[in-house]
Order: structure tokens, then sequence, then C-alpha cells
């Protein structure tokens, strides 16, 4: 097993590669996250007691109706970054010429499968980092922050959330020695 950095391991064994990126904060960055998920959920719960106060025929209770409408949708949106953040796992594997990410949260997760013969253009993002979307989808509070991608019969597949760029140079270059093994024996075949 190769350790690339205290977040990516790689271990290669024949004919299989397996690299798991782990979505892990400095403790600090965890703390301001579980105390913004805590303080969020506190103040949806004193807005629902505020709003059940009122009385039925009040028009607040319809404007704090659609406020708690939006609270939800972004209570979820930012528990599973929480969990992504303290539980999260992101999955690669090459084995028997298909190619699986899987991003996990307590060992569930949706695996998506690509046939490498299907695998075009492997590489590292072009990426502004001046730009705002890239700023947005850096950030610690969300899940994303992909730094390689590829083309699979036609459709856009981008991974590695959260490397940086000596850490994605590093799994970059052993993915796509795999990938060159993998293809000779898919071909072979």
């Amino acid at each position: 097993m190769e350790i690339v950095s205290e977040r990516v391991s790689i271990d290669r064994a024949e004919g299989r590669l397996s690299v798991v990126i782990s979505a892990r904060l400095p403790k600090s960055k965890e703390a301001l996250l579980v105390a913004w998920f805590i303080a969020w959920l506190a103040s949806g719960v004193y807005v629902a007691i505020a709003r059940a106060g009122l009385p039925d025929g009040d028009p607040k209770r319809q404007f704090w109706l659609v406020f708690l409408a939006f609270w939800a949708y972004f209570l979820v949106r930012v528990g599973r970054a929480v969990l992504w953040r303290l539980k999260g796992f992101e999955l690669w594997r090459l084995k028997d010429g298909v190619f699986t990410v899987k991003d996990s949260i307590f060992g569930y997760g949706k695996a998506n499968t690509y046939f490498v013969e299907n695998i075009q253009k492997l590489g590292a993002l072009n990426i502004d980092a001046t730009s705002f979307k890239y700023q947005l989808t850096d950030s610690f509070w969300t899940i994303g922050g992909e730094r390689l991608g590829f083309e699979h019969l036609g459709r856009k597949v981008i991974f590695g959330k959260g490397l940086n760029e000596a850490e994605s140079k590093r799994v970059l270059f052993v993915l796509q020695e795999a990938l060159k093994v993998a293809r000779k024996k898919a071909v072979a075949q």
C-alpha cells in the first residue's frame, strides 16, 4: 500500500488498483462545520415554535412556512456535507476492465462503473482558481472540489474530491498506468 498523503492511499495488486480518498478536515474546520449545522438546526426549531404560536389567520404563518421549506432544504444539504466530512470516503477501483467510483458515507453510496475501453481523455480538470465557482466548490462546507475527469461514451465524469495538486498528479499517474495495462488485457481477450 502506498500512502500519498494523510488523506489518500493507493493499493495495488495483480490486476487491481484501489484508491481511497478521505473527506476528513482538520479538527478546527470540523468543529466550525458542526457548530454551523447545530446553529442552523436551532434556528429552524425556533422559527417552527414561533410559527406554531401565531393565530391561524395570521399572514405571517404562510411566510414562516415558506421559510421553513427553504430551511429544511438547506438542512438536508448541510447535513449531508457534515456527514461527508466526518465519515465520507471516495473510493476508486480498477479491476477486470471496469473502473468504479463510489462516494461512500458510512459504507453506503452508489457505485458508478465504467468500462476501460470507453474511457477517453483522462486527466486533470482545467480549473480557474480565481473563479467564483471554483471558490464555492472548493469550500469545506460543500461536497465537491473534483480535480480529475474523463469522458465515457460522450459524457463527462468528474471525480477526485478535495485532492490538492500533488495528490492529483500522483493518483493520476498511477491511474493512467493502470488503465494502460487494463486496456491491453481487454484487447487481448
